[in-house]
């Protein structure tokens, strides 16, 4: 078990209270707002945090750049892949790796 399973598997014995906590700590490390794919459409919707919620929902499409692995989420998260504005969250990335492989057909 790696470190993002570990942290998934201890999140699934918090209370609902605990674990909106863990998320408001990680928004506040969070530094979507820097990088080159994030937009005007996505700052004024708030989007943010997409490692845990996922791609973002109507405003980023096009991969400028990505500085997912300079974040401290997802050093401690213990997440390894990027680019999660546009492709997914860490969870459904390592879902549709394990599924297709590293190339979607």
């Amino acid at each position: 078990m790696d470190t993002f399973e570990e942290k998934v598997q201890a999140m699934k014995n918090m209370t609902p209270d605990e674990v909106q906590a863990v998320v408001e700590r990680l928004k506040s490390m969070c530094i979507c707002q820097g990088c080159p794919s994030y937009n005007r459409c996505a700052k004024e919707g708030n989007e943010m945090l997409f490692c845990a919620s996922g791609k973002s929902f109507m405003c980023i499409s096009d991969e400028k750049s990505c500085i997912c692995p300079t974040c401290p989420v997802p050093k401690e998260m213990g997440l390894k892949y990027t680019f999660f504005c546009t492709r997914g969250a860490e969870k459904a990335q390592r879902y549709e790796h394990t599924v297709w492989g590293t190339k979607m057909v």
